[in-house]
């Protein structure tokens, strides 16, 4: 536990602990009680004085216990040590209690001649000193309860605690590894979108300054994507229609591009830049290298709840799957699988021998 959480986790900790103690030691005593009313023929003020003084010390020894225990770390000791351990303290502070108890009025319970009506076949009689015995045994048994019950509760707290550590160590590594991959993702759009700028400005400055205004859209999308990496389609849509301007620019009547994304499917949650990436890629690695481009076309419907959209674009006679291309690509998917599990998926369809097709699987989140 770190400083920041002391403050937070240790009283909590501290109001549970006396919580049960007051209501461990509290039913305890109203057992006894109403057990001794019903045999003794002692005053009811006396006897719950009585009681009240010997149950309280029982607590009292119970929390100088639980300091001692905690000093000396039992709750990290092996079950065998800590048993005999157990034992040992349980006898050393029922040995007191039980002395105390038996110079009360409790002490007529073990007296035969109160337990005669209840029981009218008792035979035995009980010295002072078997009297004490008991009494030293019963408040011993109460310890080792209490003890047992103490480290039952200490070790399902720290088996809550390591399940909760282990889940937000996990959590911090998805997340880091997330942002990993996505800082892997944007330097790759960057540098494209800048090529593409840097192209336009000695032809056309006019053209060249809205492909910077298009550019620093696209860019503060980048830096202002929600922290939980998921966007809509029709956000990430709205993103990609800046890029496509920028590279429609450059490639002119080269570039032909068609959408079809209904509303239901537009309202689907999908990683933030991997349309983009998906889109970029169709570009660099199919339209570019075709001296006549071609058609981009995007589709996306919503069946059986998954999201199944397609990124389509023409490729050269003999493609080569790049270097940049195989780690943008799996990028991606490593983010699907982070994101969404087993049953989201990217591949690369080349099925058609003039065409790519991109297939996006994602489930639709309710």
């Amino acid at each position: 536990m770190n400083d920041t959480e002391r403050p937070i986790t240790q009283p909590k900790s501290q109001r549970v602990y006396w919580i049960f103690q007051l209501m461990g030691w509290g039913l305890f005593s109203v057992s006894r009680f109403g057990a001794a009313i019903v045999v003794l023929d002692v005053p009811w003020m006396r006897l719950a004085l009585e009681l009240l003084f010997v149950d309280a010390m029982g607590l009292g020894l119970s929390h100088l216990l639980r300091d001692f225990v905690r000093r000396h770390h039992w709750s990290a000791l092996p079950l065998r040590r800590l048993s005999w351990r157990i034992v040992i303290a349980a006898f050393v502070l029922g040995t007191p209690l039980g002395i105390v108890t038996q110079i009360t009025g409790l002490s007529a319970l073990h007296d035969p001649a109160s337990l005669k009506p209840y029981a009218p076949n008792i035979s035995f009689q009980f010295s002072l000193f078997d009297s004490i015995v008991i009494e030293i045994v019963n408040s011993a048994l109460l310890y080792i309860i209490w003890l047992t019950i103490y480290f039952s509760a200490i070790a399902v707290r720290e088996h809550r605690s390591a399940q909760f550590k282990q889940s937000e160590l996990a959590r911090a590594l998805h997340l880091a590894e997330l942002r990993l991959l996505k800082s892997q993702l944007n330097p790759h759009f960057l540098f494209n979108a800048l090529n593409t700028v840097r192209s336009l400005i000695a032809d056309n400055p006019a053209r060249a300054q809205n492909a910077v205004t298009r550019l620093a859209k696209t860019l503060r999308y980048t830096l202002t994507s929600p922290q939980n990496e998921l966007v809509t389609l029709s956000q990430e849509l709205d993103i990609v229609a800046d890029y496509l301007e920028l590279e429609s620019m450059r490639f002119e009547d080269r570039l032909r591009i068609e959408l079809h994304v209904p509303d239901e499917a537009a309202a689907v949650h999908i990683p933030v830049m991997l349309l983009q990436t998906l889109v970029e890629n169709a570009i660099k690695h199919g339209i570019a290298q075709l001296p006549s481009g071609g058609l981009l076309r995007v589709s996306a419907t919503v069946q059986n709840g998954m999201l199944m959209l397609d990124v389509e674009n023409p490729r050269p006679p003999a493609p080569a799957v790049t270097a940049q291309e195989g780690v943008g690509l799996q990028n991606a998917r490593d983010r699907l699988r982070l994101l969404f599990g087993a049953r989201a998926s990217l591949e690369l369809d080349l099925s058609h021998p003039s065409v790519t097709t991109a297939r996006l699987r994602i489930p639709v989140k309710p």
